[in-house]
């Protein structure tokens, strides 16, 4: 009988393995620090390795949870200051944007319930997390989970991907060409609520177009990005035969990005301020 027990105990394991291999796969949690899992997680999730994403996200939660609580339960509202004084509360950062990563996971998967629990965890007990992103500025968790939650709520096909100003331009492009004057309007709105004041900084700091090199150019990428963006938009609007808001969306343009460049895949830079002009003297004299 008791040898029975065994084998039915030991083949119950092999099966729970298969069914869930996560169990039984083993994962490199490098030095265990939450900027190391959240790093990998990120990765894994690139690689649409969802079992990976879920061992990951868990053991920064293991490790990291009961510090970022007492972080989260310290504000009452996010942290500001310098870079230094934000990152002061890594553990509240990493463990809101481990999460918002497990929302992600879940939702490239279709599992909607399970994405929309991850992200109202978010929500709920860690709010006043923060992202640094490499493009230098940080976001928050809490917004991203909110947006992913309306959209989940909505059927929205809509996916800001990393949030970053190339990202949102470059989905801007593709839904452009399928006419799709809703999505447009949602990433270039998007690109300009995270990236519109970054991108004044870089045309204040300007009185002609850069021209060095290549990298110099692509150095103003959040001008460069906003500017063809609201470029993107104008030409949505046009195509959509709204004329007010074309001319609306070309004039921000070369009121206040002017000197935005933007690079064709072809080896060149174009100026969309110059083309939004050309726009806006056709349509104001038509």
């Amino acid at each position: 009988m008791m040898k029975r027990m065994i084998l039915s105990g030991v083949v119950l394991m092999v099966g729970l393995a298969f069914v869930f291999p996560q169990t039984a796969a083993a994962y490199n949690y490098g030095d265990f620090r939450s900027t190391t899992l959240v790093s990998k997680a990120w990765q894994a999730l690139g690689e649409n390795d969802i079992d990976a994403v879920m061992a990951y996200v868990n053991k920064t939660s293991e490790l990291y949870d009961d510090q970022a609580k007492k972080m989260q339960e310290s504000l009452a509202e996010y942290p500001a200051g310098s870079k230094d004084e934000i990152f002061a509360y890594w553990a509240l950062n990493d463990i809101a944007t481990a999460l918002y990563i497990q929302g992600e996971a879940y939702r490239s998967v279709e599992m909607k319930d399970e994405a929309r629990e991850a992200y109202q965890k978010v929500i709920d007990q860690y709010t006043y997390g923060q992202c640094w992103d490499n493009g230098g500025w940080f976001w928050k968790p809490a917004e991203a989970a909110a947006e992913k939650i309306a959209m989940i709520e909505s059927n929205s096909n809509l996916d800001f991907g990393d949030y970053a100003s190339s990202t949102l331009t470059t989905k801007a492009w593709g839904v452009l060409s399928e006419k799709d004057l809703d999505a447009v309007v949602s990433y270039v709105d998007k690109c300009l609520e995270l990236y519109a004041k970054k991108a004044g900084e870089m045309q204040g700091s300007l009185a002609e177009y850069p021209w060095e090199s290549k990298e110099k150019i692509f150095s103003y990428w959040a001008l460069n990005d906003v500017g063809t963006s609201l470029f993107i938009k104008g030409e949505a609007f046009r195509n959509a035969g709204n004329t007010e808001e074309a001319i609306k969306a070309y004039q921000v343009l070369v009121d206040k990005y002017y000197y935005s460049q933007c690079w064709d895949p072809q080896g060149w830079f174009w100026k969309p301020a110059e083309a939004a002009q050309q726009k806006l003297d056709v349509l104001k004299n038509s």
